[in-house]
């Protein structure tokens, strides 16, 4: 039977979405910075995200830094948890008073723009809604958010000139290049704002995001007393980032041209206004649906979801949607805190892959044509290394039909698009490149592997093994260059992926063929010097550096040697073999979570701040030493994942650094995505039961339950699956899928014969 789970409250009562809002990279200690999260509404894998912005340029991708003293507005769309220089940000929109200013202004003279002082104290945030008193006009703002729309309730101050303004051309990482606006009728406005790379955007263009959002706004006040503004950028200026951000382009803004009355305009830089006299305390709303595709879509959408103006009922309707997602895992047991840390981190989990089709499933494809979903869901928004080692594999376990669905995404991109291909990182059908490795072979391995199919198998292996021979360890076997070791061994993982996908469908000489070249790990590794090390085009080993294996870029990215040298999944034997046997690895990797701050935070040693480190502490499960993947994982979530603003010690990334923890604090989490092994750990919750989905698993649920669970109870004495014995340290996909019980007996010291091999 499984255990009765009952909470105080229910589980969207828990989330916090200040947790990682901070792109700060003081408190950092590293140019990355910290969780970069946004605190604005979202439902669950929805394509509006209704949030605060609080700064346009830098490296903040979620447009938003809880340190920030002031706001610029609330945009409709944002991205969660990125490094590298953010995109999305569109259609700001702010309530003010007084003259109209066509600038945003520099934090540090809110009086000379449109955005404004805030009370931190007032601010307040839970999912799917966020609310906060602008106090340089004393006006309060609120919004809540459904699937391809969102809702503004304004409070505002007596006053003869109080006011709506959208910012048309705001984006992010730079600017939209071209907007229109349109006055459909005396309560209704409707236009686009196109992306493209030259504005700057994701990765400041380099991301190569190209995408035209269309929307369709209503005011619950006339528009009386409207118009535009226009800024006139010459054509000879440049528009990426650092150009948006000079004075010479504010101060373009600033004397942008104001044109009252205007009922229809198109241009590089516009701004919409409708202005009103407003009583004391008197509340004006707005509401827009968003689209990706047209205005027809956009008008849809808003008209499926938002049908009148009861705010609170569309906020409750989003805090219902959050609750059933939610509950998908229930948990029983842990402190206050770690039931906020865990609905936290579920939530944040549950931004991405987006939703990017129109209630109607039209979306734009690849090919820059508009198309029809009809067996699954556009999604968008992949954060290919990232979210292949915990993220996705949390999916597959309690959201199936959403890796599903980004499989199919991503297969349907590669065709329509014609790279025939899978990109690694994927927003808005760009092929932006970012990062390294083959995420997506994994992804679609690791969902195949564990009955989620429904999917063309056969293009999607085509495009898997185009993937592979395009970006891969070629005829020498190994990569060159400056990222020779992280390109080798990523290459090498997912080449093994690839091998493991052939030998299910049945493809016999390629599974031999690319299950042998996952052992291409080994050429990168220097005898001599018991480690790995990057190797030039001739073969060569590249200069040995004085700090050896601990330097920072040495062969590898955002890692060193040391950190990425684990890295080698698919083969944990045979990498523990090449490095001097077990006695040796287990000292080494003991040496490895000692030497890291208490804290952390970025360092040299276990960094759980970045993602190449993420399987490691489970590696202990392989040397025949499982108590101390109990001790770390344990020691990790305490240490690296906190309910306040600076609680996550790195990116988010997109959900992956979210998921670890959900994964981990469950008592789960695998080593090789694409195989169907989990490792089991030392669950934080006394209970926890994850609901299985009835098209992809036999069971209804499966609970981890941990008898006798505490702080200092952490080490796993005994263990039962399904009234059973169970001697392992790891557990299979399909006894999960299968429903059931894995019962664990908790103790204060390890049990050194339990889950020995």
């Amino acid at each position: 039977m499984a255990p009765f789970i009952s909470l105080a409250q229910q589980p969207a009562d828990y989330v916090n979405p200040f947790i990682g809002a901070s792109t700060s990279t003081g408190a950092a200690g590293i140019y990355h910075g910290l969780g970069k999260t946004f605190p604005g509404a979202a439902t669950p894998f929805g394509m509006v995200q209704l949030s605060p912005n609080t700064i346009t340029g830098g490296d903040n991708g979620s447009g938003y830094s809880y340190e920030h003293t002031t706001i610029e507005g609330f945009a409709f769309t944002q991205m969660s948890g990125i490094g590298w220089y953010g995109d999305l940000g569109n259609f700001l929109v702010m309530p003010t008073t007084g003259p109209l200013q066509t600038v945003a202004g520099k934090p540090e003279h809110p009086e000379e723009g449109y955005r404004s002082t805030y009370a931190k104290e007032e601010e307040k945030a839970s999912a799917g809604y966020y609310g906060v008193k602008l106090t340089e006009h004393n006006i309060k703002a609120e919004m809540t958010a459904a699937p391809h729309s969102g809702i503004l309730r304004f409070t505002f101050p007596a006053n003869q000139q109080s006011r709506i303004q959208i910012d048309l051309a705001r984006r992010v990482g730079g600017t939209s290049v071209w907007q229109e606006v349109k006055v459909i009728d005396d309560h209704t406005i409707a236009g686009y704002m196109r992306c493209t790379p030259d504005g700057g955007g994701w990765g400041n263009g380099d991301g190569k995001a190209n995408y035209t959002v269309y929307f369709y706004a209503q005011f619950s006040k006339p528009l009386r007393k409207s118009g535009v503004w226009s800024a006139d950028i010459p054509d000879d200026w440049s528009r990426k980032r650092e150009d948006i951000e000079s004075d010479r382009y504010q101060q373009q803004i600033g004397k942008a041209a104001v044109l009252p009355g205007v009922k229809e305009k198109a241009g590089k830089h516009l701004g919409f206004y409708t202005e009103f006299a407003t009583t004391a305390n008197e509340k004006v709303l707005m509401k827009a649906g968003i689209s990706f595709v047209s205005i027809d879509g956009a008008k849809a959408n808003l008209q499926a979801e938002i049908k009148g103006w009861d705010f609170d009922g569309v906020q409750q309707h989003t805090t219902a949607l959050w609750n059933q997602a939610l509950g998908k895992i229930a948990i029983k047991g842990g402190t206050e805190e770690e039931r906020k840390v865990f609905y936290s981190a579920l939530y944040h989990t549950m931004i991405d892959p987006r939703q990017c089709a129109d209630v109607d499933g039209k979306y734009m494809g690849g090919d820059g044509k508009v198309h029809t979903d009809k067996n699954f869901r556009r999604r968008t928004i992949f954060s290919g290394w990232d979210v292949f080692r915990s993220q996705m594999p949390l999916q597959t376990i309690i959201n199936p039909a959403v890796v599903n669905d980004e499989i199919n995404s991503l297969v349907t991109l590669a065709d329509e698009s014609g790279n025939h291909y899978l990109e690694r990182w994927e927003i808005l059908n760009a092929y932006s490149g970012c990062m390294i490795g083959n995420p997506a072979v994994s992804v679609i391995t690791d969902a195949y592997a564990k009955g989620i199919r429904n999917f063309d198998v056969q293009k999607a292996y085509g495009f898997a093994k185009n993937t592979i021979e395009k970006f891969g360890n070629g005829s020498k076997g190994y990569s060159t260059g400056g990222l020779s070791v992280s390109l080798t061994l990523e290459y090498a993982y997912t080449e093994w992926c690839l091998g493991r996908l052939a030998g299910l469908l049945n493809k016999r000489e390629d599974a031999q063929t690319y299950t042998a070249r996952g052992a291409n790990y080994r050429n990168v590794f220097d005898s001599s010097k018991a480690w790995f090390r990057p190797r030039n085009d001739d073969g060569s080993w590249q200069a040995w550096p004085e700090e050896g294996r601990m330097r920072q870029g040495y062969g590898t990215i955002e890692s060193s040697p040391y950190q990425q040298g684990w890295f080698v999944p698919q083969d944990v034997p045979g990498m523990i073999t090449l490095m001097g046997g077990k006695e040796k690895v287990l000292a080494d990797l003991t040496a490895f979570f000692d030497k890291a701050p208490e804290n952390m935070m970025w360092n040299d040693y276990y960094n759980h701040a970045n993602e190449p480190v993420h399987h490691v502490p489970f590696l202990f499960n392989y040397l025949g030493t499982p108590w101390l993947t109990q001790k770390w994982t344990r020691d990790i979530c305490a240490r690296a994942y906190h309910n306040s603003v600076e609680g996550l010690v790195g990116n988010e990334d997109v959900g992956q650094m979210s998921a670890w923890y959900v994964l981990v604090a469950s008592g789960l989490h695998p080593v090789c995505p694409g195989s169907n092994r989990y490792e089991i750990t030392s669950p934080v919750f006394d209970a926890i039961t994850l609901k299985l989905d009835p098209t992809y698993a036999k069971g209804k649920q499966f609970s981890i339950v941990a008898r006798n669970n505490s702080a200092t109870n952490r080490y796993i004495q005994k263990a039962w699956l399904n009234g059973k014995p169970y001697k392992y340290a790891h557990i299979d996909h399909a006894d999960i899928a299968s429903g059931g019980t894995l019962l664990l007996e908790m103790g204060a010291t390890p049990n050194k014969d339990w889950g020995i091999e």
